[in-house]
């Protein structure tokens, strides 16, 4: 692939053409990154102390009792945000939706446990395991390619 910039100072906004014979599975990739919009930041409480956390570092996002709590190796922090929101700030080619009250980052998934009828068992590298929920199933198997 060639990449050239043009400088042009009567350029008022960025612009970026792809020239191509055909449209193959690297210029969809390239389109897809080019159209996201930078992961937004996400800030965790954990007892009066506010922290930014990385998006590399989160393990899972859920809910419970009405409250959303990010889970990272470093422990789990509280955040202001509902599910919905998160899912419009992750990365998402790492995270995914398992369940209503929980999204993962595929990136942490130590291994899918599909032995289970009607649910995957999910695996985390800190051995945290949690499971996808049967609405969910169809999703993460199309996530997985399988």
């Amino acid at each position: 692939m060639q990449i050239e910039i043009k400088i042009d100072s009567s350029c008022k906004e960025t612009k970026i053409i792809v020239v191509t014979d055909k449209i193959t599975d690297e210029i969809n990739t390239l389109a897809k990154k080019l159209a996201q919009d930078t992961p937004q930041l996400l800030a965790g409480l954990q007892g009066d102390i506010l922290k930014v956390l990385d998006q590399h570092d989160i393990i899972r996002l859920y809910s419970t009792n009405g409250k959303v709590y990010a889970e990272t190796e470093e422990g789990e922090y509280q955040l202001r945000l509902r599910l919905y929101e998160l899912e419009e700030r992750l990365n998402k080619d790492d995270f995914v939706r398992i369940s209503n009250s929980e999204i993962i980052n595929l990136k942490r998934v130590k291994g899918f446990d599909l032995s289970y009828t009607g649910t995957i068992c999910v695996s985390f590298q800190n051995d945290t395991v949690t499971y996808v929920s049967r609405r969910y199933v169809k999703k993460i198997k199309q996530v997985l390619g399988i």
